[in-house]
Parts: C-alpha cells; structure tokens; sequence
C-alpha cells in the first residue's frame, strides 16, 4: 500500500462546493477566444483536477519504474501504487474482489476484450446477440463483426420516440437462442438510463451473458456491480476525472478465470517454454504487456476525489443542472432535444436546430467560449432510427453551473439571430 503521504487523495476537502471545487480544475481558469471556458464535452472526456495532475507528477518524479518486474524500492513503489487502484476501483463499484478489475486502455478495449475472450469462445452458427440502436459504437460494432465471424445472428432492439429502449421489441427479440445482451446503461447521446437489472435478469432467465457500458453511469452516480446484476461492465477512467489510457472491465471472477487471455506477451504469464505457455492467474493474464503506470496510480486520486465529495452529492448535483439545461433548452423555438426529459435524467441534452448544422452550431458556440460535441457521438444507428444525421451534445459534470447553462442559452440565442 501506499504511504500517506502518497499523492492520492492529497489535498481534497469533502462536502460539495461547486465554487471550490471549480477551483481544483486548472482548465476552468483558462479563457477561449477572451471568454471563460464553459466546458460541456464531458461525456467524450472530463476535466482533470490538480490533484489528479499533482499525482501525475509525483509518479514520474519518484518512482517512475515498471511494475511487478522488480525488487528496488522504485518498483516495488510503484507496483504498492498501481495495485492500491485496483482495490479502490473494487470498493468504488463494490466488486467481490479487485481480482475481478482488469485494466485496460477504454471502454472500447474493455468491451473488445469480453468480445474476443468470451465471445469467440463461447458464440457459434445459430446463436444470437442483442444489441440496441442507442449503443455506443463500442457496444455494437464488436458484437456486429464477432456475429458476421461466428455465423452468428445480432438482433438490433429499437427505440421509443421518447428515446427510451422498445422493450416489446426486446421481449420479443430475446429468446433461447440468445447467449450474449449487450446494453448501455446510460446513453451517450439522449441520457436515458437503461433499466439493467431488469435486462440482465431477463437474459439469464434464457441462459445469456449480460454486458453493460457504464462509461456514462459509473462517472455520474452510485454504482454496485453486486445489484446492478451485469456479468461484465466497462467503463473509462477519463471519464471520470482520471487521465486518458485507463479502462476498467470488471467481470464476475468465476467468468474471468474461466476466460482465455485476449492478448498475450509479457506479463500475462506464468511460465513459457518453447512447447507451451502458462497464463498467469486472473487479472493479470489480462493485461499484457507495460500499463499506464502513472495514469493508472493517477486514476486512484481521481477516485479520492470523487468519493470525498461523495457519488450521491455528485448525483444530486447533476440533476439539479440536467433539470436547469432541459428547461432552458426546451424554451428555445426551432430546438428538438433528443430524448424525453425525466426526473432524475443525467445532465446530456443533444439536440437539433431546424435552422443551423450541428457543426457550425458548435463552431458558433467555441467562439463564445463554449465547448460542446456535434456530430453523432459514435452512435450512428440511434440517428438514424431517429432520423437524424447528426447533433450537437452539451453533456455536464460535476464541476458546470446554472450559469453556465445560461452562456450556452444565449450563445443559442445568437445562432438564431444569425441563421433563423
């Protein structure tokens, strides 16, 4: 274990005060095109605090060494760093064990990894899996191409104008030839929020494995792999505060050390011979191959981070601002947003003017200092299915204001002037 003077954690206050906690995100203080940054890319990626960065530092500036490989202080620093991660990513999502934690570099790769170890294992001529029109390419297109390898057949559910899943559609999609669903938990474009224990109950009752994508749920509220009731969930560390090149796959223990390793190389291994090789035990058969060291260790001050301020405050937080945005968008004439609102929705709002493209909507909006995403957000057949060729998304953190939303509102309001 680290020490306490480790540089996760260090630093942060508990209690919830979004004008300090502003404080603690260098990017926030910066300005662009002479305005103050509003930032509202946070679903593609999330500011990073100083003491996130502070962490960063620290790692290469005292034990910037391998892990696992060696037996000076250095390393064995560095591996005591890497590993105290592993754990309180565990108790973050109330896993079993941090056994079941698998590193990986996103959500994309910890999704390709139950795809190419599970998947080709375990999917054969005739079988079938479901997948949504509201999923991120992640959870599409690698049960799409393992389908079109296996003979196997994918089912695509659709979705309701109100942007929530068909489930007649999926009641009747699911059956005994279904092995594998695969379902986002929150969407990445509409904010709905799958019901996916629900789900998950559904496909094991016909004998299937249940994936969830819960790069957008595990950042934003409380999370228990233990009730959520999936069998693997992936998500992103970037996602939530931590630097980029983390993912985490979490998977039920008894799945994983049944599970081929999905890539194989160095530090997977037990033993090699030139006849044969023995896999090391689960989870480091997983992981082949010198890690993000310091991004990993980093990743466990953004969860200091996050559990000082507490995952219901932060939840709470977000409706609050999610409930500001959709009513203020609402108001505006020509604006469609993408999904229903509901109590409780997390702070997404993507939406179409009839008068301007999402991109120069978007160009428009950085000019006045305000960061947003336009296009279809890796989720192209949910456009499609709602007839859209693509959108601009403001998404909201824990970091973002009622104020905020009032520049991006006026920011709107201007496009109109000039476009309407």
């Amino acid at each position: 274990m680290m020490n306490s003077d480790s540089p996760a954690g260090a630093g942060i206050s508990s209690g919830f005060d979004v004008a300090a906690i502003r404080q603690d995100f260098p990017a926030l203080q910066r300005t662009v095109n002479e305005f103050p940054l509003v930032y509202f890319d946070n679903t593609a990626a999330t500011l990073k605090p100083r003491q996130v960065i502070d962490c960063i530092t620290r790692v290469y500036s005292d034990f910037p060494a391998n892990v696992h490989r060696g037996i000076h202080m250095l390393s064995e620093e560095a591996t005591n760093a890497y590993e105290e991660t592993r754990e309180k990513l565990a108790r973050f999502i109330n896993a079993a064990s941090s056994d079941e934690i698998i590193y990986t570099l996103n959500t994309t790769d910890s999704i390709n990894h139950v795809c190419g170890s599970w998947g080709e294992a375990n999917i054969g001529p005739g079988d079938e899996i479901i997948v949504t029109d509201m999923e991120h390419h992640a959870n599409f297109v690698p049960w799409q191409q393992l389908c079109k390898r296996k003979g196997a057949r994918l089912q695509v559910v659709g979705v309701l104008g109100s942007g929530q899943l068909n489930r007649e559609e999926f009641d009747r999609k699911l059956s005994e030839r279904t092995k594998l669903v695969a379902v986002a938990h929150v969407s990445n474009v509409s904010g709905v929020v799958n019901p996916i224990p629900e789900l998950a109950r559904q496909a094991h009752a016909v004998g299937a494995m249940f994936v969830a994508d819960c790069a957008q749920s595990v950042p934003h509220m409380p999370i228990d792999v233990q009730t959520l009731g999936a069998d693997f969930i992936a998500f992103s560390a970037y996602k939530m505060l931590a630097p980029f090149g983390v993912g985490i796959l979490w998977g039920r223990r008894a799945l994983l050390d049944a599970m081929p390793p999905y890539r194989t190389g160095g530090n997977m291994i037990a033993e090699v011979s030139r006849e044969d090789t023995r896999f090391n035990v689960t989870p480091h058969k997983f992981e082949a191959g010198t890690p993000s060291i310091a991004d990993v260790i980093a990743t466990g001050a953004a969860i200091d981070y996050l559990e000082a301020l507490g995952m219901d405050a932060i939840y709470n937080h977000e409706k609050k601002i999610s409930r500001y945005l959709h009513e203020r968008l609402a108001a505006l004439p020509g604006l469609r947003i993408i999904g229903d609102y509901f109590e409780g929705k997390p702070a997404i709002a993507s939406f179409h003017l009839d008068y301007a493209h999402p991109h120069d909507i978007a160009q428009f909006l950085n000019e006045e200092g305000v960061a947003v995403r336009s296009g279809l957000h890796c989720a192209e057949p949910l456009h499609n299915a709602l007839g859209l060729n693509s959108s601009t998304r403001a998404s909201l953190y824990l970091y973002n204001t009622n104020e905020e939303i009032d520049r991006l509102v006026a920011a709107i309001e201007t496009v109109a002037e000039i476009f309407a």
